[in-house]
């Protein structure tokens, strides 16, 4: 794969694309008919000047006011100059038609914007003097330049954002500007440490090719990329086989070594304060002003973690804000664009579910607060959930569901999940660094910026190999609707000092499952599908402590607990729910060398040996459970 071909994907992904690549109206120049475009630099409190662009609608006027959206970005506001116009303004065509002053702003250090760039800037909770400045004072003087300076606004602002725009957006929740009333933070990055670059402090070495993207400080303002001196040429189009011959990632640095946050990377391997000082939900206190509606997907394989996490803080901190909660049928940022049948992987989920959460979700909640009254009365629920098994929208009025009810399932040493404590014993396995488990039997999206499909993908080529334990049901009589929290409580032990565990939830299809219409790859049978429901990695050395790592003691019974990210998902009669248990999951997640080292992005091909794990059938996941009612 070529340099330009990578970044072009890398652009296509996680840039201002996302608006750009959105479908294109039927009136192509509707944005340029119907709106008015200027260019600015707004000043911030240290001098900082940032490259704003902004689109007022051209019948705006004293006797109609619009309200402000605004969307800060480290991924360019492109087009650039005043007479170019983007195929789309805001959220959704259904925004952009009902008319709202759009506000694009390249975040400091970025693109057209001067300052120096931070990834995941600190948050300064007590601010002195100017030149404290973080994501929340930007977005503070941004909003008291425009209410003053943009004719014909009404007072009003609210902020989106998918992705990193998504971090922005929560960031500037912090921000406690008065005209700030709404505020949508869509598949936002709450934590480095556990969003996107890491999952539970393992390192994803998925994201590999991403650094330049974020690791390259740009010499001056500029409208053109300037990192991509720094991409990395791999030769091959199979990430598997790359990322195997690339060794140790410490040989990493040969691509790396002045890439600013590679080098932050691999020198912060625990949660330390560089970790900690970046992450935003212990930041949110009391008194949240804005209106907030956070958005997810269930199957986003970048930010899932974060807009369950940022709700259920804000629901804890402060109470009487509105806060609310959309979780869909989606992969990264995929509400924000229809595809007609929506998909994801070989699952289909229905038509036009994008386009539904556009119209009936999204705009009311901006239009209420934007432009109606702006009472709590927004006529949407607390949270508007989707069932991925039963394949429609439930609503709720509390997230986690008040009825759901805790269960556990245990992994019993004969290879059942059951409610009771079943065969006494273990299961083990030999986990071998030098020949890890694949995450995803598609080589063609091991790649790309970040994977996509497996979070939904057929599970069965893993659950045959000898290094993945299987556990698994007998035929569902009912339907069993998990709706919530997952925690896995596994009892583990391993020949070595260390070890990755990794937990899959799984729903295993009937025989005469049927393939859908829309299936992208005929080859695959849902008859007999393994479909993955949830999924995550905890490394035992990170236990009982972020902070501070601990070795396992060979051959010792070991705890080792951890969260799964919520899920709704009904398992329907005829199915089987399924666990499986793996200690690689490559090249999603970086091998662990299975022996304790004090920072594994330093560790040497010694350090990587062959490990016998054993689970004990005293572990259990523990779910959270509906009544059948609902």
């Amino acid at each position: 794969m070529t340099t330009n071909l990578i970044l072009s994907w890398l652009l296509l992904l996680c840039s201002g694309a996302l608006r750009a690549q959105a479908p294109v109206p039927a009136n192509a120049s509707y944005a340029q008919q119907h709106y008015t475009k200027q260019e600015v630099y707004v000043t911030m409190r240290d001098g900082v000047k940032l490259f704003t662009a902004i689109y007022t609608p051209k019948d705006a006027s004293a006797g109609k006011k619009y309200p402000i959206m605004m969307q800060r970005t480290c991924y360019s506001v492109a087009p650039y100059g005043v007479g170019s116009y983007p195929a789309r303004l805001g959220p959704s065509e259904t925004m952009m038609g009902q008319g709202y002053i759009f506000v694009y702003q390249d975040v400091r250090g970025r693109w057209k914007s001067q300052g120096t760039f931070t990834n995941m800037t600190p948050v300064i909770d007590n601010k002195k003097g100017k030149a404290a400045v973080d994501e929340g004072s930007d977005t503070y003087d941004t909003i008291e330049w425009l209410v003053k300076k943009v004719a014909n606004n009404n007072g009003r602002v609210g902020q989106w954002g998918i992705s990193y725009p998504g971090f922005y957006t929560a960031a500037g929740i912090l921000s406690n500007h008065p005209a700030l009333k709404a505020s949508s933070p869509q598949a936002p990055v709450s934590d480095f440490f556990f969003d996107d670059f890491h999952h539970n402090g393992a390192f994803l070495e998925s994201y590999l090719f991403a650094f330049p993207l974020f690791g390259v400080p740009k010499p001056d303002t500029t409208s053109k990329s300037w990192y991509g001196a720094q991409t990395i040429q791999p030769g091959t189009r199979d990430g598997y086989q790359f990322f195997l011959d690339l060794g140790p990632l410490k040989n990493v640095d040969k691509y790396y070594a002045n890439n600013f946050f590679w080098q932050e990377t691999i020198d912060h391997p625990n949660y330390d304060e560089f970790w900690k000082s970046r992450g935003l939900p212990a930041h949110y206190t009391a008194g949240v002003k804005p209106a907030v509606m956070t958005v997810g997907g269930w199957f986003d394989a970048e930010d899932l973690r974060g807009p369950l996490t940022i709700y259920k803080t804000i629901e804890q901190k402060s109470p009487g804000t509105y806060n609310t909660l959309v979780m869909g049928p989606f992969g990264h940022g995929r509400w924000s664009r229809e595809t007609g049948h929506t998909m994801h992987s070989n699952v289909y989920f229905g038509d036009s579910i994008a386009t539904f959460y556009q119209r009936n979700i999204e705009a009311k909640f901006f239009e209420h607060f934007l432009k109606g009254s702006g009472d709590k009365n927004s006529g949407l629920p607390e949270a508007y959930v989707y069932d991925t098994g039963k394949k429609q929208w439930d609503t709720f009025a509390k997230w986690p569901a008040a009825a759901a009810t805790h269960q556990k399932l245990y992994l019993s040493a004969n290879g059942k999940l059951d409610q009771q404590a079943g065969a006494p014993g273990a299961m083990s396995f030999v986990s071998d660094p030098l020949k890890p488990v694949p995450y995803t039997e598609d080589n063609t999206t091991t790649m790309g910026f970040t994977p996509h499909n497996y979070m939904s993908e057929d599970q069965r080529f893993a659950g045959r190999r000898p290094d993945v334990l299987v556990y698994q049901t007998d035929v569902l009589t009912d339907d069993v609707t998990l709706g919530g929290e997952i925690m896995a409580n596994l009892k583990v032990a391993s020949t070595s000092t260390d070890a990755d565990w990794v937990v899959k939830l799984i729903d295993v299809y009937p025989a005469d499952e049927r393939n859908n219409d829309y299936m992208p790859n005929k080859n695959i049978i849902l008859s007999n599908y393994w479909q993955m429901v949830r999924s995550e990695v905890m490394p035992a050395r990170f236990r009982n402590s972020f902070e501070k790592p601990e070795a396992m003691v060979a051959n010792q019974k070991t705890d080792v607990n951890f969260r799964l990210q919520d899920v709704l998902h009904t398992f329907r009669k005829g199915h089987r729910i399924m666990v499986q248990v793996q200690s690689t999951w490559f090249p999603f997640i970086a091998r662990n060398p299975q022996t304790f080292v004090p920072n594994p992005y330093k560790a040497s091909e010694s350090d990587y040996v062959k490990a016998t794990h054993s689970v004990y059938g005293d572990s259990f996941l523990d779910v959270e459970v509906l009544p059948a009612s609902k």
